[in-house]
């Protein structure tokens, strides 16, 4: 089973997002036998809470259900247990890489690596910005989604076929 670790700083916007998107790929492709997916903060701001719920709401409205997810923060076990511990934007980055085992380095990734067309390499925090904010985050979290399912299909579990080109999360 490929573990993926979406990492974010509170754990209750960008990185549940993209568990919750995430999640919803992997079992519209039938691989949630193949893929274990979490998400945590670098930070315990936010330990025990439920995700934003400006990020619940636009969520919901695309179609993806986040409210069972719950906050936490990184643990040094992480490292050992996941193989993609996946960073939303530059300093939570660096955080990993503070805390990580040298032998586990290049299991941290940038989340917009896996969407290089999107020309960011960054999540950015929607926390003290409006609705707006969110569904740029929803954006970004769907393509990167589809780029790491892809990464994930042809290095771990030998598919070829590739995931779909564009979500329809939300679609009617």
């Amino acid at each position: 089973m490929v573990k993926v670790l979406f990492v974010c700083m509170g754990n209750i916007c960008r990185s549940p997002t993209a568990h919750g998107v995430f999640r919803a790929l992997v079992e519209k492709e039938g691989l949630s036998n193949h893929i274990a997916i979490d998400s945590a903060g670098t930070h315990a701001y936010h330990v025990g809470n439920p995700p934003d719920k400006r990020a619940q709401a636009t969520a919901s409205e695309r179609g993806i259900d986040l409210s069972d997810l719950v906050a936490r923060r990184v643990s040094p076990e992480d490292f050992g247990i996941f193989d993609y511990l996946v960073a939303m934007d530059q300093d939570n980055y660096m955080s990993l890489t503070e805390i990580c085992p040298d032998q586990h380095l290049d299991r941290i990734h940038m989340f917009m690596d896996f969407a290089a067309h999107m020309r960011t390499r960054e999540v950015p925090d929607p926390y003290y910005g409006g609705p707006a904010g969110f569904d740029r985050v929803f954006d970004l979290v769907e393509a990167a989604s589809l780029g790491l399912l892809e990464v994930i299909r042809r290095r771990h579990l030998g598919l070829r076929r590739p995931v779909l080109l564009q979500s329809s999360f939300g679609a009617a």
